[in-house]
């Protein structure tokens, strides 16, 4: 195993899809949320993980607003997020909220998740 993730994708389906495609990169999934920032970021506290991912395809603004509660914990300030997707206005004002994370395209995933591997 290349290490422990935890998914962020508000669509349900989805998210299983793109889990899977990380446990075919060699990530354990250690939680995937769907429905409730809060609930996830909760989640990413108890189970913290290697790094946390946040498709932002869909309901960019609620990844953008879980990822930044999270940087108000000392346990998770530094926790790598890699953003996936998103575009235009939503992409530039997660960059500009959470101006450490990591942005890639679905296709870049992989190797960036390298980068944090234990």
């Amino acid at each position: 195993m290349n290490g422990r993730v935890f998914l962020i994708h508000w669509n349900a389906a989805e998210a299983e899809i793109y889990a899977d495609q990380l446990r075919a990169f060699g990530w354990e999934v250690v939680g995937i949320e769907t429905a409730d920032g809060a609930r996830g970021g909760q989640a990413v506290k108890d189970n913290l993980p290697d790094v946390l991912v946040i498709y932002l395809t869909r309901l960019p603004s609620h990844g953008r607003q879980t990822a930044f509660a999270l940087r108000w914990y000392k346990a998770t300030r530094t926790l790598p997020i890699v953003f996936v997707g998103g575009q235009d206005e939503a992409l530039a004002k997660t960059k500009a909220k959470i101006p450490d994370g990591h942005f890639v395209e679905a296709e870049e995933l992989e190797a960036t998740l390298l980068h944090f591997r234990r």
